[in-house]
């Protein structure tokens, strides 16, 4: 019996309208989906046309300085991972992760608040906020959840948000959730966050929201004056870490460690996908009262299966290494200073922050940048192209991350590729 057959034996509780509606849905659905099939393909031809597709490249190893790529005949090394320490496939972050299989199983196969906490989860969110010298914090699935949970939560229609116009998608985002007051100001520029600052002075609470580093070019927000302005203005500070956690400052604490202004702001959202052995999984740490908040009413934290513990496991082992010593911290900025010096003594426009892994390799190009990006994997570099919509049009470049795992030798290795590749091109004489 079909499914028209089926519903006939319910017709006394279906309305004609229904009826009617069922028995042209497939008919007009196809048609739809015809239609939608040819935008898309329009949508995807113009992406091909300007340059700017993205491939994906299968990895078919753990992540590490030297990996294997599908279709490539030899292992390559690795320069564009957010795996700063090194610690994705660290012996000990296995380990832990394999035994929390053993002990709490693959998944918790609910939500926080329903059945969904475990020791694991109340234990690494203590850590962390020790680490950062909170209160407290509060896990994610992401850090994308944890920008996207906060502002709706926080800031209401009396109370006003400001952004650097270039923080990431997902805090944009999450702004966009909130019913706040919603400013933003030009990139790192002080006098317009002044401007800004004063124009909410009305509003009850005003929160300044930055990126510590901005991920595309590798650039430090101006913390200090930041914070300088906020005190003024009566505003609170809130700072995504993402690229920062775990490795930049002394002892990986971030951004307010890089300018050795601990516990200036007042709320850090942060990654355990990056330095934190590169899983998954996101947190806020800052006032009490604010994390027990987000408890009751974040929807990302209250709808989504909680983090498993295999998850948490690993990224808790990966703290404990960073917290024991400062010797990971100190080989990044040592790689990064090696790759920095030798690129620009070679002609290449190096972006970003001299102390931090992120090193944009500016191309302006964006058919230069995959075309390099191709070539540079013919020679054994893993490094990828950026171009629109992640950067804006004119400043394609090779974001080149830099880690702890890397050797000088390796290093050299990149740079000896960079400059080759560079010539051929004619971006270097």
């Amino acid at each position: 019996m079909d499914g028209i057959g089926k519903l006939m034996r319910f017709r006394p509780l279906l309305s004609k309208n229904a009826l009617s509606c069922f028995r042209h849905a497939r008919g007009v659905g196809t048609a739809a989906a015809t239609e939608a099939r040819d935008i898309l393909d329009k949508e995807l031809d113009g992406i091909r046309e300007a340059g700017t597709w993205k491939t994906e490249r299968v990895i078919v190893s753990k992540q590490a300085p030297s990996i294997r790529v599908e279709g490539q005949g030899s292992s390559i090394l690795n320069f564009c991972a957010n795996n700063y320490l090194g610690l994705s496939s660290h012996p000990e972050v296995i380990e832990a992760g394999k035994m929390a299989l053993e002990t709490h199983g693959s998944g918790v196969s609910s939500t926080r608040f329903i059945c969904g906490t475990i020791d694991l989860h109340k234990e690494l969110e203590q850590k962390i906020a020790r680490f950062h010298g909170r209160e407290d914090a509060i896990l994610y699935a992401s850090c994308f959840d944890a920008n996207a949970g906060i502002f709706e939560v926080l800031l209401g229609p009396e109370d006003a948000v400001i952004s650097d116009e270039l923080n990431h998608a997902s805090i944009i985002d999450g702004i966009r959730l909130c019913k706040a007051k919603r400013m933003r100001y030009k990139h790192r520029d002080m006098a317009d966050l002044e401007t800004q600052l004063k124009d909410a002075s009305s509003c009850r609470m005003k929160l300044v929201v930055t990126d510590g580093v901005f991920s595309m070019d590798g650039n430090v927000t101006p913390l200090p004056e930041i914070c300088a302005l906020a005190n003024q203005h009566n505003a609170m500070v809130f700072i995504d870490e993402c690229h920062g956690t775990g490795f930049f400052g002394p002892t990986g604490r971030g951004t307010e460690e890089y300018f050795g202004m601990e516990g200036c702001s007042d709320i850090i959202n942060s990654t355990l996908g990056k330095a934190l052995g590169g899983a998954a999984g996101g947190y806020t740490a800052g006032p009490q009262q604010l994390v027990e908040l987000l408890r009751q009413r974040s929807r990302p934290y209250l709808f989504s299966n909680a983090l498993p513990p295999a998850v948490v496991a690993c990224a808790s082992k990966a703290l404990d290494l960073i917290i024991a010593n400062d010797d990971l911290n100190k080989k990044v900025l040592s790689n990064t200073k090696q790759f920095r010096a030798k690129m620009q003594d070679a002609g290449f426009t190096v972006g970003g922050d001299p102390a931090h892994p992120i090193c944009p390799v500016m191309l302006g190009d964006a058919r230069l940048a995959s075309a390099f990006a191709d070539q540079m994997l013919e020679r054994g570099i893993y490094v990828i192209g950026f171009s629109f919509p992640v950067v804006p049009t004119g400043k394609a470049r090779i974001r080149v991350q830099l880690s702890a795992a890397h050797t000088e030798q390796e290093v050299d290795r990149a740079v000896d590729a960079f400059v080759d590749i560079g010539r051929k091109l004619n971006v270097i004489s």
